[in-house]
């Protein structure tokens, strides 16, 4: 059953709690905040900052839901529908909460929306190819 679950709720959960204040944060400012900070070969400075974090999540979590859309299991299509709650979740939040309102909240809602496409062609795809027409 936990196979079923959308994993685009774990970067929608890890927002919320950030905005919420509840990961020890103040807010969308904390989304502004250095989390790694490295001196290159080179001599520049790189820096990710929390909401950059939540971006590569979620395409590394793209990348697993798009994985997952390759098998044919019965619990394929409650995953789709699921991802889409996840996406509609997203938009709902993005017009409506304010917070939510930010560029970090905007491509996370993006790769929600390619996961429901993603999901949905790749399905289709294989599934066409599992039907087989006898003579």
């Amino acid at each position: 059953m936990i196979a079923v679950m959308p994993l685009m709720v774990i970067p929608y959960i890890l927002y919320n709690m950030t905005i919420a204040g509840l990961m020890g944060g103040g807010g969308i400012p904390a989304l502004q905040h250095d989390i790694i900070v490295l001196s290159m070969i080179s001599g520049a400075i790189w820096s990710m900052a929390l909401g950059d974090l939540f971006i590569v999540v979620a395409l590394v979590i793209l990348f697993v839901e798009i994985l997952k859309a390759t098998s044919n299991g019965s619990g394929s299509l409650i995953n789709h529908m699921l991802s889409m709650l996840v996406f509609i979740a997203f938009l709902v939040e993005f017009l409506l909460v304010q917070d939510a309102a930010t560029q970090v909240f905007f491509i996370l809602m993006t790769i929600a929306l390619i996961d429901v496409i993603g999901g949905f062609a790749v399905s289709i795809r294989s599934a066409g190819r599992d039907v087989s027409i006898g003579l």
